[in-house]
């Protein structure tokens, strides 16, 4: 018996989020059933962190203890047979015995996807968020830029534990263009920890502040550890991002804590 560690690569539009439910199709319970025919006999598989229903990822992280007497490129194979179209294995080795993808990680990496066009695109829009009227971009990078380094984020999502922290701190927010999509942006952000729906958060307000209907400052001052009374009664605007933009990239580990065979 082995602890085993994967790497998920799936499409979240069917999907009722990653964590397994009663009745609702998620990952972890396609996952769970694949390793069944396996013969895991786990009471549930261990993972990074949750997905929403339609969030995407392309380097989820789960984690389960497997009789497993093949290679790890065989377990890949033997999972991918059983999984659905739309969620597959990309890696698989062993851990260390305690590991723990979800404490264990020490950042992750989120990327938004969105263009700007006035008229529908079902196609692109399965993942990507349709935006109109046009942003500015200079206004993107100016408001990703104060959100660098350590902040109360409780403006922009709530703790993921009952009376945890709401201070996270962001390594890196940026935006950019892809060459071949003058119309479209993807924001790539990386933080030790998210709160919930933080991501999308983010990205709302900056599309805001990007169309004109909120000021970088304002956004500044609801990153600010004290605040006056005057500024108190300025709100960021309410809404989310759609989930369907999103993808979590990437979940980072220290060096030491993977083992191969």
């Amino acid at each position: 018996m082995a602890r085993y560690q994967l790497t998920l690569v799936y499409d979240g539009t069917d999907f009722f989020g990653s964590q397994r439910q009663a009745i609702r199709r998620t990952v972890q319970g396609e996952l769970e059933r694949a390793l069944c025919n396996l013969g895991w006999t786990g009471r549930s598989v261990l993972m990074s962190g949750r997905t929403d229903t339609g969030v995407h990822a392309t380097g989820q992280v789960a984690a389960f203890d497997l009789d497993w007497s093949h290679s790890d490129a065989e377990l890949v194979r033997g999972l991918n047979a059983l999984l659905p179209f739309d969620m597959a294995v990309h890696e698989a080795r062993m851990a260390h015995p305690a590991f723990h993808p979800r404490f264990d990680a020490i950042a992750r990496r989120y990327r938004y996807t969105l263009f700007c066009q006035p008229l529908r695109d079902p196609i692109r829009e399965r993942f990507a968020w349709r935006v109109w009227p046009l942003i500015r971009t200079e206004l993107l990078s100016e408001t990703a830029a104060l959100l660098l380094g350590m902040h109360d984020f409780s403006a922009f999502g709530s703790p993921t534990t009952p009376r945890g922290s709401t201070v996270r701190t962001v390594m890196k927010a940026e935006w950019s263009q892809p060459r071949e999509a003058e119309d479209e942006w993807h924001f790539e952000v990386q933080a030790d920890a998210f709160l919930y729906r933080m991501v999308r958060k983010l990205v709302f307000v900056q599309v805001a502040a990007a169309q004109g209907k909120v000021s970088a400052g304002r956004i500044a001052t609801s990153l600010a550890k004290t605040v006056s009374a005057a500024a108190q009664t300025e709100k960021i605007p309410a809404g989310l991002a759609p989930a369907h933009g999103l993808t979590l990239v990437e979940v980072a580990y220290a060096m030491n804590e993977s083992i191969g065979h």
